[in-house]
């Protein structure tokens, strides 16, 4: 998969796709079946299928200080897309320039001149330009005008409720992971590099690979069964596992992370990348009053993760 950030010097190889349109914050089954739309409309057209985001993410642009609420950082969107066969990636850089152009500048200079896109494919509560002032009706006008087609998509519902990003928010804080992945159609995933801990957890008889959380919004505190997907480095696999998202009270430390401990795994993977499925959530955080109680609670919960693991 190509990644296009610059759209004013874009190569002729990356121009002519037809490209789903949004933040594809999740890439959830609403993203999944605008994506397929603009598949379909690549084939049709014998054009490259493309996704168009941006990055930051224009929440996160316009309020840096608020709370953290991407279910994904901008790796694990660009694995997914890859993995559902996207062969462009226009990731653009948001920022003053961009955010300021007006719906008919955008979809003239972006779409239509930078990017030559032949096509674009929208939800139907799709908003652009400065001021989010353009809408989907307004997309449409602009492409029959400027030359590119428009497919607006209606939002797709699940047992009478909507899909949406911020429901799968609500699923992860309630401690709801199955429910989120029945909205997203795939596993909630973490992904992002190991990093140096105070490896604690070897001194426990449970070394764990951890991940920083910062910028993502935090699933419930607690333990959790985990598929870990080693992405780069000798140790490339899938390997189950149980994690620990939260500050580790019982250590009293602050700072929320990701501590996965995977079965059956010898090796160092510091500084490589994985992708961490949240499978089911087993219990809440809980501060212990003594090591030996600590490691006898991580007995039981390896072991029942080990018995939800084989019943997938």
């Amino acid at each position: 998969m190509r990644i296009v950030r610059d759209w004013q010097f874009v190569e002729q190889q990356d121009r002519g796709a037809s490209a789903a349109i949004g933040n594809f914050d999740g890439i959830h089954r609403g993203h999944q079946t605008v994506i397929d739309i603009a598949r379909g409309e690549a084939a049709r057209r014998g054009a490259p299928l493309g996704v168009m985001t941006f990055e930051p993410h224009p929440r996160q642009y316009f309020a840096p200080n608020g709370p953290a609420f991407r279910l994904m950082n901008a790796e694990a969107r660009a694995h997914r897309l890859e993995w559902l066969g996207v062969d462009t990636l226009y990731e653009l850089s948001f920022n003053d320039t961009l955010s300021a152009l007006t719906p008919q500048t955008f979809a003239a200079k972006v779409i239509a001149e930078g990017l030559g896109l032949a096509h674009v494919v929208i939800g139907e509560d799709f908003h652009f330009g400065k001021g989010r002032a353009g809408n989907a009706a307004d997309l449409v006008a602009f492409g029959e005008e400027m030359g590119f087609g428009v497919t607006v998509v209606p939002l797709i519902h699940d047992t009478g409720e909507e899909i949406s990003s911020t429901a799968i928010r609500h699923a992860l804080t309630e401690g709801r992971p199955q429910d989120a992945a029945r909205m997203l159609g795939h596993w909630h995933r973490i992904d992002g590099k190991v990093i140096r801990g105070d490896q604690r957890g070897r001194l426990l008889g449970y070394p764990t690979a951890n991940m920083s959380i910062s910028g993502l919004h935090p699933p419930r505190f607690g333990v959790y069964v985990v598929k870990v997907d080693v992405l780069t480095g000798p140790y490339k696999g899938e390997y189950g596992g149980a994690a620990s998202v939260g500050v580790r009270p019982t250590f009293g430390e602050k700072r929320p992370n990701l501590e996965s401990y995977m079965f059956d795994f010898t090796g160092d993977i510091y500084d490589e990348h994985l992708s961490v499925a949240l499978i089911d959530y087993l219990r809440p955080e809980e501060k212990f009053d003594s090591v030996e109680a600590l490691i006898a609670q991580m007995d039981a919960d390896c072991a029942r993760a080990q018995e939800v693991l084989a019943e997938l």
